[in-house]
């Protein structure tokens, strides 16, 4: 453990994918401590009380955030022109200035170290009004808020390193995080960055390189998750200013084209000790518990962007008049106003719930956040699309373009452009799925796992048998009983039925569950379509949950508005049809031959299907990293 000098990694350690598995497995927060509703959903029980009354922010709280929020939306009405920074690709330093000033880099930093000190519920609003208007801005500030420093810090940090950091990060010294590298994904037993301790045992020498590390192009500080052991990957705030810091590169993407995102390169750089957060080899913990929360941004913005649409394409489908009436009242158009107009309210009840159980405290939110980001993020990709086809050939038209002809210019075809990423960012769609999979099954994993284990004794697996067995004989039996018709739930009124249907359905969904993973046996892990469903399943119980949950606590303070009521009962509807469909899908389905044709495809057997293209010439290969 010397400072001699060493070359980036020029790959990944080897590592099979049982290593890759332990350090995932090592990585999870393996108790709940706090109650789940989703998990209690994946478990048969619909624990209304956790998500009834719905919950509210305080008045207190909202007051403290009106003068910000206001101060927030004026200052992007009047000074950011989302449309130039499309063109030009870069946010002017102004911006980021102005920013700076409102707070804006510091909404939930405490107030003793120069923030704004508000909640995760005024935090995400404030968020999804940025992105309301400009999706580049949006990605500066979450990134720096949600993923980057503050956020673990406030978790993790020692009293010294909020003392050090905090007043920086307020006034607006943007932070990164960095984690994925060129081979690792979702794969963090992949990480090929290391940090060795010095021989004196007062630094870190870290070497490495990192891709698509937004905000990092313009960061002051990164956290940057390095390996400091065969499966210890640790957290090490880092500052760009120090030597060996690199900017490689600078990367540009099909949306969000102001996005500072880029390739860093750490070459011998010192780190102190005291810059490791938490502690050595808890870095992906560290990760993953910080993104329960960090993921909240992406729901409320997708729900806002949400709003925007819905705005959009009723304006149009009210003003644009084909055939001797408006296009909204045409029926093709009339089905994707109504189903958009149902998606926003539950999207905004999915967002508001998740962040209020944050708020709130004393909730495990781990799959409520992971749910939310999934289902809002393609929710709102739906919402977008459903725009752009209303809008027709000015949807795909851009805004500069609209303008310059007199029309208005609605920025559809930017929003979708700079929207498609939110199914990747923070968690890809797939890896949501497989995330809130391996919790929903965690239970069983706990009480049964010994039986599919292959490197169990016999007799451990004897004693599980019978331990499990007893669990499940009397667990099992509950599935089918319980009472989910009248009059329960009559409080929710016209909206009792749907909660009827939540209750008796998550008795339904774990059954299936149960039955899958008997059917299945070990093999239920790579039957991932399957797993999907159920976990799909799960996120249209949630967003049934929340959007009657609210629709009643709006109702209640607003008994002259029925549109909650409304739009609360049309989104249960259409979920109800949607979860239906999937439980149908679970056994009875195409996966089998699916798979069987894309292994062909892999090899090349369909080779066939490709002719009659341009013959492209190949890539060459990239260039192998420089060595020290």
């Amino acid at each position: 453990m010397t400072d001699t000098a060493r070359p980036p990694a020029a790959h990944a350690p080897g590592h099979t994918e049982q290593e890759a598995r332990e350090v995932a497995e090592a990585a999870r927060e393996a108790t709940w401590e706090s109650p789940s509703f989703v998990r209690e959903l994946f478990e048969g029980r619909f624990r209304l009380d956790l998500v009834h009354p719905f919950p509210e922010l305080d008045a207190a709280e909202a007051e403290r955030a009106r003068p910000f929020m206001e101060q927030l939306e004026r200052f992007l009405r009047d000074q950011v022109d989302s449309d130039r920074i499309d063109r030009e690709g870069k946010i002017p330093p102004h911006i980021v200035e102005g920013l700076a000033e409102l707070g804006a880099f510091g909404i939930k930093i405490p107030a003793e170290y120069g923030g704004l000190g508000l909640s995760q519920t005024s935090y995400t609003h404030a968020i999804g009004m940025v992105t309301s208007h400009d999706g580049n801005v949006t990605a500066l500030l979450s990134a720096h808020q949600s993923i980057g420093l503050p956020q673990p810090l406030k978790l993790f940090g020692t009293p010294e390193q909020k003392a050090k950091y905090f007043p920086r990060l307020a006034a607006g010294a943007v932070s990164a995080f960095a984690l994925t590298e060129q081979n690792v994904g979702s794969d963090p037993a992949a990480v090929a960055t290391h940090a060795e301790l010095s021989a004196d045992g007062t630094h870190y020498v870290l070497n490495g390189e990192k891709l698509w590390c937004t905000n990092g192009t313009i960061a002051e500080l990164i956290l940057v998750m390095a390996r400091t052991g065969p499966k210890r990957i640790t957290a090490f705030i880092v500052e760009t200013s120090w030597p060996g810091v690199e900017v490689v590169q600078r990367l540009h993407f099909m949306g969000l084209r102001a996005l500072e995102n880029g390739i860093i390169r750490f070459t011998n750089v010192k780190v102190p000790v005291e810059n490791v957060l938490w502690g050595e080899g808890k870095g992906l913990k560290l990760a993953l518990i910080t993104l329960n929360t960090g993921r909240l941004t992406l729901p409320a913005s997708c729900a806002v962007a949400g709003k925007r649409c819905l705005e959009i394409a009723r304006r149009w489908a009210a003003s644009r008049v084909q055939w001797g009436a408006p296009i909204g009242k045409h029926d093709a158009v009339a089905q994707k106003l109504g189903r958009m107009a149902a998606d926003v309210f539950a999207m905004e009840a999915v967002s508001d719930l998740a962040s209020g159980m944050a708020d709130r405290g004393g909730f495990d939110i781990r799959l409520e956040a992971a749910m939310a980001k999934m289902w809002n993020t393609e929710t709102a990709w739906r919402i977008v699309d459903d725009t752009l086809q209303i809008k027709g050939g000015r949807g795909y038209e851009t805004a500069d373009s609209l303008r310059s002809r007199g029309e208005v210019p609605d920025p559809v075809e930017r929003m979708m452009r700079d929207m498609r990423i939110n199914l990747i960012f923070e968690g890809s769609s797939e890896i949501m799925r497989l995330f809130i999979a391996r919790e929903a099954v965690d239970t069983h994993l706990r009480m049964a796992g010994a039986l599919i284990d292959p490197r169990v004794p016999r007799a451990e697996k004897i004693r599980t048998l019978v331990k499990s067995g007893a669990y499940y004989a009397v667990w099992y039996p509950k599935l089918w009983l319980g009472w989910s018709h009248a009059p329960r739930y009559g409080d929710f009124g016209a909206l009792a039925t749907h909660m009827r249907f939540v209750s008796r359905t998550a008795r339904r969904l774990a059954r299936t569950l149960f039955h899958c993973m008997i059917r299945f046996g070990p093999g239920l892990e790579k039957r991932q379509s399957v797993l999907g469903r159920l976990v799909e399943i799960g996120a249209e119980l949630l967003a049934i949950s929340a959007a009657c949950a609210r629709a009643q606590q709006m109702a209640t303070a607003d008994p002259a508005n029925h549109g909650p009521v409304e739009l609360a009962d049309l989104f249960s509807r259409h979920a109800r049809r949607r979860i239906e469909a999937r439980f149908d899908a679970v056994f009875d389905n195409d996966d089998v031959a699916t798979y069987r044709v894309a292994q062909q495809a892999l090899r090349g057997e369909h080779g066939w299907l490709e002719r009659g293209m341009v013959r492209e010439v190949a890539p060459a290969p990239a260039p192998a990293p420089p060595s020290a």
